[in-house]
């Protein structure tokens, strides 16, 4: 009778341990699966709004008119991608704010598309510098997404 109850006690406390550690691996799996989610909406927006951005500078100089954008939704992008990125990707979002900030100083503050615009040739010379950024910003996003080791050679958008 005791080898039965001690059997059954015994079957009891690990079908009760197996439940709560897998719990717990459900739940990190979970966490993981929900922190990917933020991670690639917070870099699709930061991206997006480069592109924008930039589509509507390069089009303000070609058409030589004035230009508006919402800054504040541009900080909001970068503070939230760093939110949610790992370090390495926060260094590389950072170095690609700062590129932006001096695309910005070299076609934005410093010239006025209605009355100074830049040709296509100083527009696009003015963006390597943000395009080399962005390539290295998409690896590391890339790479710590899905470990990706390779990476791509070139920039795509912007």
């Amino acid at each position: 009778m005791l080898e039965i109850l001690l059997t059954t006690a015994a079957g009891a406390l690990s079908a009760t341990l197996g439940v709560i550690v897998g719990g717990i691996v459900t739940q990190r799996a979970q966490d993981r699966h929900w922190l990917r989610d933020q991670q690639l909406d917070a870099y699709q927006e930061l991206l997006s709004h480069y592109a924008r951005f930039t589509m509507e500078l390069r089009r303000a100089h070609g058409d030589q008119r004035g230009w508006d954008y919402d800054w504040s939704e541009w900080s909001a992008a970068l503070l939230r991608s760093s939110l949610v990125a790992p370090a390495d990707v926060a260094a590389e979002i950072d170095s690609f704010g700062r590129s932006i900030d001096s695309f910005l100083d070299q076609v934005a503050r410093s010239h006025d598309p209605r009355l100074d615009p830049l040709s296509p040739e100083a527009f696009e010379q003015a963006r390597r510098a943000p395009a080399q950024a962005q390539i290295r910003l998409v690896n590391a996003i890339r790479s710590s997404l899905s470990r990706d080791a390779k990476g791509l050679p070139v920039g795509i958008g912007g």
